[in-house]
């Protein structure tokens, strides 16, 4: 059994401002995403400029943050902040949701592959390998907050988190995630990405792949407490990642199909 290393959320602070692991976790991510995006740029797997790169970087920031808190807000806990609106904008205290982080990048995508005549896949294949990364940054953030916490387990690696008060030991699932959604996604969506891909098929993957990965951590993570298991004993996050892989199985289809018709004509 491990004990949580008790990590200070902040990580420095001056006079009264104090920057926190958890924000730092998301700089981290999008600096990543910078820096693989400018390898893809430079070794020509797009016709996209850096400054194109620059403006998707700024347009998903926006993305994220307002998609990811509004999607925790709705989905996680809708009577809670609506008893305290303004708690909304306290992002310091962790509080996303990977979902909604989805739906607000897909948004802004969209208006970005207008402006530049492009397809929203076109753009989405551009960006999907970069994503893993800032994933397996911000499940680091998770750890770090000791929030998201597993579900209770008698294997050597179960870590007592002192925020449960309950003394049990637990799967150290935001590891897992970061493993799983960060690193192993990675991996699969990098790999597939290195050779050409008909148009959609790059973002099909990673739609599948994370998908996949999060239903399956989701069972070594606790529910949360306010929601529990849902409908077939399910969690929240395992019932948001189903549509992701059908999504992504329906795009990956419709990718194959078109581009055999191409080839045929």
């Amino acid at each position: 059994m491990l004990h949580y290393p008790q990590i200070d959320p902040i990580a420095l602070q001056i006079g009264p401002v104090a920057i926190h692991w958890y924000g730092l976790m998301y700089l981290v991510g999008f600096a990543l995403v910078w820096v693989l995006g400018r390898w893809r740029i430079n070794r020509g797997y797009t016709d996209l400029s850096l400054r194109d790169l620059e403006d998707v970087i700024f347009y998903c920031v926006l993305g994220v943050v307002i998609g990811g808190r509004l999607g925790y807000v709705l989905f996680y806990k809708p009577a809670e902040y609506l008893a305290h609106p303004l708690e909304i904008f306290y992002l310091w205290q962790g509080g996303m949701s990977f979902h909604g982080g989805l739906v607000g990048v897909i948004i802004v995508l969209l208006l970005f592959a207008r402006k530049r005549n492009k397809s929203l896949l076109e753009v989405g294949d551009f960006v999907a390998p970069l994503i893993p990364l800032g994933l397996a940054a911000g499940r680091l953030g998770n750890f770090i907050n000791g929030e998201l916490w597993g579900r209770p387990t008698t294997l050597p690696w179960g870590m007592v988190f002192p925020h449960t008060g309950d003394g049990i030991a637990r799967h150290p699932s935001q590891l897992y995630e970061m493993g799983l959604e960060g690193f192993a996604l990675f991996a699969l969506v990098w790999l597939f990405a290195r050779k050409k891909r008909p148009v959609g098929q790059v973002s099909a993957v990673f739609l599948m792949g994370y998908g996949t990965f999060r239903f399956l951590a989701e069972f070594t993570r606790e529910p949360d407490n306010y929601l529990g298991l849902l409908a077939g004993g399910l969690s929240m996050g395992q019932l948001l990642s189903l549509p992701m892989v059908l999504a992504g199985a329906i795009i990956f289809a419709w990718s194959v199909k078109k581009s055999s018709r191409e080839l045929t004509r």
